[in-house]
């Protein structure tokens, strides 16, 4: 199995990558947040095990932009911080488990076959799928069905920009972070490319898009799905 590790403290990366490997996995390391964005995009992973303070993009952000297109990689976040809304900042944002550093390794190798054994258990299951009004979207196969009945292939970014706004549903959701969850940190396209994009979802999803019930551009702060 591939596991990406990425810590900015070599000596643990070192420490940590060597005990994996003499487990039987193959290990892709880096110490960089960026890079590491650009792995997950590129490349599969059987278990992602994260730093949270990293340069340029924290293990709390890879995590989140993770979530937008793979629900089902096991991440296991690892940190100095030890504060309780630590924790639970990166268990909101998608994380299976987190381990807060100093750490022993033998507990860091039973929560990674801990991870990795409940991800084979529930392999197989169902697509992700959901509804709203009689609109059904299935993010595995990013195929939609309107309340029209009318059959829709999303783009990824489609269907990354809805899973999103979806997964904050009844909340502001704001520019900057669909830039950097959807688009990355690379390519930041304007503000009115998002436009554009609530513009189909209406189009695709609203009975009347002008009053519209689900997609709502919020005025020089972000937009909001609401249901």
């Amino acid at each position: 199995m591939r596991i990406l590790l990425v810590e900015d403290e070599e000596h643990i990366r070192d420490a940590v990558k060597m005990n994996l490997e003499l487990e039987g996995f193959e290990v892709v390391a880096t110490g960089n947040g960026k890079k590491a964005l650009q792995l997950t995009q590129g490349q599969h992973f059987d278990l992602l095990l994260l730093d949270v303070m990293l340069p340029d993009v924290d293990g709390f952000t890879i995590t989140e932009q993770v979530r937008l297109t793979n629900t089902e990689v096991p991440i296991l976040l690892l940190t100095a911080k030890d504060m309780s809304q630590d924790r639970i900042t990166g268990l909101k944002k998608g994380a299976d488990d987190y381990l807060t550093k100093p750490f022993v390794l033998e507990e860091l190798m039973l929560r990674v076959n801990n991870l990795l054994r409940r991800s084979q258990r529930i392999k197989g299951e169902a697509p992700t799928l959901f509804e709203f009004g009689k609109n059904k979207i299935n993010f595995d196969t990013f195929e939609a069905t309107s309340f029209r009945g009318d059959e829709i292939m999303l783009t990824k970014k489609e269907a990354m920009l809805l899973k999103l706004l979806i997964e904050r549903k009844n909340e502001v959701v704001s520019r900057n972070q669909i830039l950097q969850s959807v688009w990355g940190y690379d390519v930041f396209p304007s503000t009115r490319t998002i436009d554009n994009f609530i513009l189909a979802f209406r189009k695709y999803f609203e009975e009347d898009p002008k009053s519209p019930r689900f997609f709502h551009s919020m005025r020089g702060v972000g937009y909001k799905f609401t249901i």
